[in-house]
């Protein structure tokens, strides 16, 4: 055990830890050159497309310590567990979780840009699970690289001196054999005991059509063979263990794994509800005295109905959302109906990329044809007669004359800019109803600016427009703080009189005429023509605050009448008004799914 270090990446968007994850896999010799791409760890095509990392991926390494060098462990063989992590706030329960399994984190931080929101956010995840931590400043071969400003910003932050800085450039390979000393030196052993009862955490886990449900763990004590008799903690349920076995880039199986070894288990689970991540694997005989603790559930911060396009495909769609809340965890649903859309389910998502990603993915990976209804976040609604209830969508919200007060969700947004933009930015949080906290000056030309916002501003396109006031230099970072009383109005969209539910939304008072008008003109865009005149209506209540009419396509009748009497045209008009108004009566409208996209994207 003295031998096995276990560590993961973490860093903000863009900052190399992917391209680091190759560049180890290669020195280690883990991945052969045919094997080798870039972000090889980055397995979803969504992922290799958008450049993002979405999940966390584990994989294990095996070292030498060159044997020339004045290392303590010269000629030694290590086993390198690395567990990848995404940078996105939208996946930081990903890296929370990968964080549970390891000793370690390299720390990897920009060498143009210097620390950024994300990289501040993941380190204090690391710091209140005791990581010891390894700075690491990539891109140093790079032209705009600033080494000496960005090495005071991490020696600030951290602590630390700056001989235990590493420098590296991930692209070229420079510095990447002093990362892998340093892993060895500096990041402690796994500490447990072999011969305790078994102790594993499930940090992970994936769905096989053939083999059942594979869960990722990490052992902190006890053995674990093949064909061991298992058992779930929480579920309580028991399995046989067919088959374990360590991550390489594929899984391979072994006989047996030990406290600090981090590896899979398949044991022929056919049921997503029977595994959950954070639960404890131990021994039926001989059972742990207590679960591993430290786990936290997940708060979602997004509500959006998703629903199938053919209401025949809900139990389908049911099946497809609980296999992949197995690979992502964060992922939280419930089943809800809707007028206009009929049978589907509300899901929370941690924010509008996680969301954007789902929806994609049940695109590709399960063939689901999927709606999915206007965001929203969770309000608490507390009534005349005493009673506080949570409102996660429109259609639950109480009528007006029932509503004492409604509160809404709050964020504290740490914000981290060169000093250039400090005036858009501040313009920008004030806009969407924000609250300066703090201001504070990290190096000359850069700021951390801290606002509480309201989270339903925050949800639709405050990271779009933070990017491009900022010139993309800008990061963001949030978590929740609470919630506080607000003018909160319930935005109808009504088509030919009748409300669309999948495009009513809640919003604030004073924002309430504006989103009505764009959304009425940006629909009449959207809706194709018919044979009816369609009127388009936002409406608070009974009273309408806008209105576009889309027109209705009519043949030219009276175009066989030239010359004669005006009687005639106007028999065969009157004649076409009657057939249309009765075609209203029965018509019905078609939203097609790009106009509840659109709604999303309204600037």
């Amino acid at each position: 055990m003295k031998n096995i270090r276990n560590f993961c990446i973490i860093a903000h968007i863009d900052h190399g830890k992917s391209t680091l994850a190759d560049r180890l896999l290669e020195a280690t010799n883990t991945v052969s050159q045919r094997e080798m791409q870039d972000q090889v760890l980055d397995d979803m095509d969504l992922e290799k497309e958008r450049g993002i990392t979405i999940k966390s991926h584990a994989i294990q390494m095996n070292y030498r310590v060159p044997a020339e060098g004045n290392s303590a462990y010269a000629g030694q063989n290590f086993v390198l567990n690395l567990i990848d992590t995404p940078g996105h706030v939208d996946f930081s329960y990903e890296v929370s979780r990968s964080i549970a399994a390891c000793e370690g984190a390299l720390l990897v931080v920009d060498a143009t840009q210097g620390i950024q929101a994300q990289t501040i956010s993941n380190l204090y995840l690391a710091l209140e699970n005791d990581l010891e931590i390894i700075p690491v400043m990539n891109k140093i071969d790079l032209d705009s690289a600033m080494p000496e400003e960005v090495a005071d910003e991490i020696m600030d932050l951290l602590g630390c001196t700056r001989e235990e800085i590493l420098s590296c450039s991930a692209k070229t390979g420079v510095g990447v054999p002093e990362v892998l000393d340093a892993i060895v030196e500096r990041i402690p052993a796994p500490e447990g005991d072999e011969n305790a009862p078994l102790q594993a955490l499930v940090f992970d886990s994936v769905f096989n059509p053939f083999r059942g449900i594979i869960s990722y763990f990490r052992i902190v004590n006890g053995t674990l063979r093949t064909n061991d008799h298992v058992m779930f903690v929480s579920t309580e349920k028991d399995y046989h263990a067919d088959e374990v076995g360590v991550l390489r880039l594929n899984m391979e199986p072994r006989k047996e794994l030990k406290a600090g070894d981090v590896g899979y288990i398949i044991s022929g689970i056919k049921s997503s509800k029977e595994v959950r991540v954070g639960d404890t694997i131990t021994h039926v005989e001989q059972p742990c005295d207590k679960a591993i603790e430290g786990f936290e559930s997940v708060k979602p911060m997004v509500f959006a109905g998703v629903y199938p396009v053919d209401t025949d495909d809900y139990e389908e769609l049911r099946a497809s959302i609980e296999k992949l809340q197995l690979n992502d965890a964060s992922l939280t649903f419930e089943p809800e109906s809707s007028l206009a859309l009929g049978f589907g389910f509300r899901c929370g998502f941690l924010g509008l990329l996680h969301m954007e990603i789902v929806q994609e993915r049940l695109t590709r990976e399960f063939n689901m044809d999927v709606i999915t209804t206007v965001p929203n976040v969770q309000y608490k609604v507390q009534l005349t007669n005493g009673t506080e209830i949570d409102v996660y969508n429109p259609s639950g919200m109480p009528e007006p004359n029932n509503i004492k007060e409604v509160y809404e969700p709050y964020i504290h947004a740490q914000i981290i800019t060169k000093a250039d933009y400090i005036g858009p930015v501040i313009k920008l949080c004030m806009d969407k109803r924000g609250i300066l906290k703090n201001q504070n000056y990290l190096t000359t030309d850069r700021i951390e600016i801290t606002f509480d916002l309201p989270l339903g501003e925050v949800v639709f396109d405050f990271y779009d427009k933070l990017k491009s006031i900022s010139k993309g230099y800008a990061s963001f970072d949030y978590y929740l703080n609470g919630f506080k009383p607000s003018k909160l109005v319930k935005l109808e969209i009504l088509l030919n009189g009748d409300p669309v539910d999948a495009l009513s939304t809640l919003t604030y008072v004073d924002n309430a005429y504006p989103i009505g008008r764009k959304m009425c003109e940006k629909l009449k865009d959207l809706i194709p023509r018919q044979q009816f005149d369609v009127a388009i209506q936002a409406a608070i209540g009974s009273k309408i605050i806008a209105r576009e009419t889309v027109r209705q396509v009519r043949k030219d009748v009276t175009a066989k009448c030239y010359g004669g009497d005006i009687t005639r045209k106007r028999k065969l008009l009157e004649k076409q008004k009657e057939g249309k108004k009765r075609m209203r009566q029965v018509g019905n409208v078609e939203v097609p799914q790009s106009a509840f996209l659109a709604v999303l994207k309204l600037d």
